[in-house]
């Protein structure tokens, strides 16, 4: 048996936009009716969502059923911590790409590099379980490597100085910034849409362009969205399925009561 291809990657080599959806509700079942949506790639958050290493498998299992639909998975480490057992965790469930966050620094992308991948390129343990077919894709071992996605997220003052040297780094596929936490940094605390922030955005969507990698965001915004694929960006997910649960019940129950009032599109991290 042959080691599973990486779509989403190779989509990302090709310069081909990935429109995606974060996952929120640590759920296998809402994540099968959100991977037969039609999205390309959808984000089982683990940094910010409940969700354990078996929990991130069933819904790893459940987005697989659905051609074309990527499953993504944002490991909770970020600030220097490499975390080099938990994304072997995370890769020998079979999830080939990765999202880290809170990455500073191109030291902090090169240790993450090294964390992804076999010796001798890394230090990730031998072994690949569910990733391997269990042994029963006889060159796994030979060829995760070159299978394997990273992508990590710049959301800071720090980051953005350093985004030139941490897009040099072989190895990082793609700069997702982050705009929460990104605002936050810059001094504008829940308003990623200040003209600086998204300034700052836009400077950095070019600059990881430059340097030949994937820009990657998230907004719920639409209008957002689309400016920011027409920036370039590669791989920008669209909505959350948490938000979409509590616009619409909002919603839903305003119109009949006359009394709630729907939250705007906001949930950017």
């Amino acid at each position: 048996m042959n080691t599973p291809p990486n779509p989403f990657k190779q989509a990302l080599v090709e310069k081909r936009a990935q429109i995606g959806l974060w996952l929120g509700l640590a759920d296998a079942y809402s994540a099968e009716i959100c991977a037969g949506a039609g999205f390309d790639w959808l984000l089982i958050d683990g940094e910010h969502s409940p969700n354990g290493l078996a929990s991130v498998l069933q819904q790893a299992q459940a987005i697989a059923a659905y051609p074309g639909a990527n499953a993504v998975a944002r490991v909770p480490l970020g600030h220097g911590d490499a975390g080099a057992a938990l994304i072997k965790q995370y890769l020998d469930l079979g999830v080939q790409t990765l999202l880290v966050p809170m990455v500073d620094t191109a030291e902090q992308a090169q240790a993450l590099v090294r964390a992804m991948r076999y010796p001798p390129q890394g230090i990730r343990g031998m072994g690949g379980a569910r990733a391997s077919g269990w042994g029963r894709f006889a060159n796994y071992p030979k060829e995760a490597n070159d299978r394997v996605c990273l992508l990590v997220q710049a959301e800071s003052r720090e980051a953005l100085a350093n985004l030139d040297a941490i897009a040099a780094v072989e190895g990082v596929d793609g700069i997702f910034i982050g705009p929460a936490d990104l605002s936050a940094s810059m001094g504008h605390v829940g308003n990623s849409g200040h003209a600086e922030v998204q300034a700052a955005i836009e400077d950095a969507i070019a600059r990881i362009n430059r340097a030949g990698k994937a820009a990657g965001i998230l907004t719920p915004d639409e209008t957002l969205a689309k400016k920011y694929l027409e920036l370039g960006a590669l791989f920008v997910a669209v909505g959350l399925d948490t938000n979409l649960l509590v616009r619409h019940t909002s919603a839903l129950a305003a119109r009949f009561k006359g009394v709630a009032k729907a939250p705007a599109a906001g949930g950017t991290y």
